[in-house]
């Protein structure tokens, strides 16, 4: 049994819920034990760190620190959510290479009795893990119900690849780790341009006109490519792009409905667990449709959110920014 610290976030313990229990339903699947780091605080999101340097930089510190202090049997911390992963290996990066940067940090954690010393801890996405220590023959051995016949468009979001520190992607702009986890669930992969690409963060609480375009480009480039399903891996992504759908069609006058599932629950799937306790049925653009194609019965998904009708309307410009292509892909081979 392979045993990580386990960094949850604030997402999975509200409206991610889902990945958290799909994490927890797969878990004995993949041999892995979770042990949740005391006492964790917010990583800050995407926008503390534009507010105050320092004290966002502290902030991921003490999460850090207290993991530190709880290191035994492990020296990883295994993070879900793209931000939170990013936050925490990014922080810990630069207190490595930047001696200043880790005194000041410091001298900010001993008022709580705080203390780290960088490079203590290493910080890894549950996607790595999974690819890289669970490995895909072993994630293959497990698969009982194959996803025959559902196409999926993997969807990584603009977080988790890139800057990739500790090389731990093959491919910063193209990665594959995803894609061949999703095939090994028998799983049939779209060539997805756009799989790297912005969901928009929090701008859907900064500027809707272009959180929606930005939401719009990603589903339309699924549908082109005629998805079944968006898989990703990250809470705000998934947010983003399905609870946010139903408002991005009102605002262009289209009818996407692109269910956006995440990839633990595609992998409990495969595994044979029942749909509910993986959390599906809970997303607001509906499953069921597609899922059905493999023998899947969802509970009821919960109702849509109502548009916003007082945001203008408008239609996508006739030429906007380019879709990107994949390279060898059918539409070059055409």
């Amino acid at each position: 049994m392979r045993k990580y610290l386990f960094y949850p976030g604030c997402s999975l313990q509200r409206n991610a819920r889902a990945y958290m229990d799909s994490i927890t339903a797969i878990r004995e699947f993949i041999g892995a034990e979770f042990e949740e780091i005391q006492d964790w605080n917010c990583c800050g999101a995407t926008e503390y760190i534009a507010v105050h340097h320092l004290a966002a930089y502290a902030l991921v510190g003490r999460n850090l620190a207290l993991a530190a202090q709880q290191v035994n049997g492990t020296h990883t911390i295994m993070a879900a959510c793209s931000a939170c992963y990013l936050n925490l290996a990014k922080t810990e990066s630069y207190l490595r290479h930047d001696a200043h940067l880790a005194q000041q940090v410091n001298a900010a954690l001993e008022a709580g009795g705080l203390h780290y010393t960088p490079g203590t801890v290493r910080v890894r996405h549950l996607l790595d893990i999974v690819v890289n220590d669970v490995g895909i023959e072993a994630v293959k051995a497990h698969v009982v119900r194959p996803l025959h016949g559902l196409r999926v468009a993997p969807y990584y979001g603009c977080m988790i690849a890139r800057p990739d520190r500790d090389n731990r992607w093959d491919n910063v702009e193209h990665p594959t780790a995803l894609d061949k986890l999703v095939k090994a669930l028998g799983a049939e992969v779209i060539d997805f341009p756009m799989k790297t690409h912005c969901c928009g963060g929090h701008m859907t609480q900064i500027n809707l006109p272009v959180a929606y375009e930005l939401i719009r480009r990603l589903i339309h480039g699924a549908v082109e490519y005629r998805a079944d399903v968006m898989v990703t891996l990250c809470p705000m992504c998934q947010l983003n792009l399905d609870a946010y759908q139903s408002e991005m069609n009102h605002y262009f006058h289209t009818e996407y409905q692109m269910p956006i599932i995440y990839f633990t629950q595609l992998m409990g799937l495969a595994f044979g667990l029942d749909a509910e306790v993986l959390g599906l049925g809970r997303e607001f653009v509906d499953a069921r449709p597609a899922l059905s194609r493999i023998g899947v019965e969802l509970p009821a998904a919960e109702p849509a959110p109502e548009p916003v009708a007082a945001q203008p309307r408008r239609k996508p410009k006739a030429q906007g920014l380019p879709m990107p292509r994949m390279p060898n892909s059918e539409e070059d081979e055409a």
